[in-house]
């Protein structure tokens, strides 16, 4: 709390100062926005098919970038299903077959729950500053507000998305907006963020939309995030094989 407060207090003076930015700081303060100690939340993901739209509920526990349990609530064929990412490893728990099999290789692309999320994308929470160079393109007014315009390219080997491109709110410190792209350039997401709210000193959204751009007809996948709280004192056994069967 204290540092995004301190950090917050460096930027609006930078402001004062001057009329550019680094990237660097862009890129710091949008890291130090969406990335915490730890959370603690409750969140519902709507998937949009075709003909009709189901919405899971989970609960899900993070410390740092290299822990996180989930369990999800509902409906009651999803109910006890329960996932676990240890560093770059990822478990899942599925109740109907009482089975934990762990998710690697090629099935970390494959779609969550028939979202337009990949395991993928949910194990990728590492600073965007340890894995893109930044290049600021310019600026634009959407709805009235300040938008950077950011570029970034990989800098390690691996990544799902090689290449991005993001619009930020340069009060928010967010990227509002993001086209994910293959390093052939083809565009393969989008995601969007929406309702931002101040929560615990920081500007965070409590809405997130996805869209496999490569799924035809694809509605895209809401991710609501409907409670959340920062700097949460965790215990150590939630992060264990043996919570996935409890």
């Amino acid at each position: 709390m204290i540092r995004i407060f301190i950090a917050l207090l460096f930027f609006t003076f930078l402001f004062g100062q001057a009329d550019e930015v680094s990237v660097q700081d862009i890129i710091q303060f949008m890291d130090d926005n969406l990335n915490a100690k730890s959370r603690v939340m409750t969140s519902k993901m709507i998937v949009h098919g075709r003909r009709s739209s189901r919405t899971i509920e989970s609960r899900n526990w993070v410390v740092g970038i290299d822990q996180a349990f989930t369990e999800y609530l509902s409906p009651p064929r999803e109910a006890g299903t329960k996932m676990l990412k240890l560093y770059d490893k990822l478990w899942t728990y599925s109740p109907q077959t009482d089975r934990v099999i762990q998710i690697s290789g090629h099935m970390l692309r494959q779609s969550v729950m028939g979202s337009d999320m990949s395991y993928n994308d949910m194990m990728e929470d590492r600073p965007l500053q340890d894995l893109y160079k930044a290049t600021l393109e310019g600026s634009v007014n959407i709805n009235g507000r300040k938008h950077w315009i950011m570029y970034l390219e990989a800098k390690v080997k691996g990544l799902s998305y090689p290449k991005r491109r993001a619009w930020i709110d340069s009060e928010y410190l967010l990227p509002m907006k993001e086209e994910l792209y293959a390093k052939s350039g083809k565009l393969l997401k989008t995601a969007t963020m929406e309702e931002v709210k101040k929560i615990q000193g920081r500007w965070f959204p409590s809405r997130f939309i996805y869209k496999d751009e490569l799924k035809r007809n694809s509605k895209g996948t809401e991710w609501v995030i409907e409670e959340i709280s920062f700097d949460m004192n965790i215990s150590a056994s939630r992060f264990s094989k043996a919570m996935l069967r409890k």
